[in-house]
């Protein structure tokens, strides 16, 4: 069998950052998955079900606030290879109610590489209809992502 090719920083970057997401607590309870295909863009795979309804029968909004804000997070974060970002501000839009199915979140660098950094993202139902969109703006910390359970293997 010929070796494994040894993964390019970057590459090794996003799948750190993949693995930090998994590792993360909340996403127990919010079960998910993330893909970063390359700088600046992230995609997240989710399913909706009865269990995140609010009372009039379908997707609360906290669904569509986590998996655009974690799109657009981690868009952003594949810029940023020392530090852990912080979510400063999220403007959020719902576009159209989800009842079930599978969720994409995806999310896509704007601007900024130094101190903040911008970021937008995009919520889309099984149909591929539309179905909310965010626009974040995201600060480095000083929490190195080296030291993060995930990150580090």
């Amino acid at each position: 069998m010929p070796p494994e090719p040894i993964p390019d920083g970057a590459s090794s970057h996003y799948r750190a950052l993949e693995r930090l997401y998994n590792a993360a607590p909340v996403n127990t309870l919010f079960p998910s998955e993330l893909h970063i295909p390359g700088e600046g863009r992230s995609r997240l795979v989710f399913s909706v079900s009865e269990n995140v309804y609010h009372a009039a029968g379908a997707a609360h909004g906290t669904i569509y606030f986590k998996m655009l804000d974690d799109a657009a997070f981690y868009a952003a974060n594949t810029l940023v290879t020392d530090r852990f970002l912080l979510t400063t501000s999220f403007n959020l839009h719902f576009t159209k109610p989800v009842r079930g199915g599978k969720v994409v979140a995806e999310g896509r660098w704007v601007s900024g590489r130094k101190r903040v950094l911008v970021a937008e993202s995009r919520l889309t139902d099984e149909d591929g209809d539309e179905i909310g969109r965010g626009t974040g703006t995201f600060m480095r910390s000083r929490i190195a992502l080296s030291g993060l359970d995930g990150y580090a293997r």
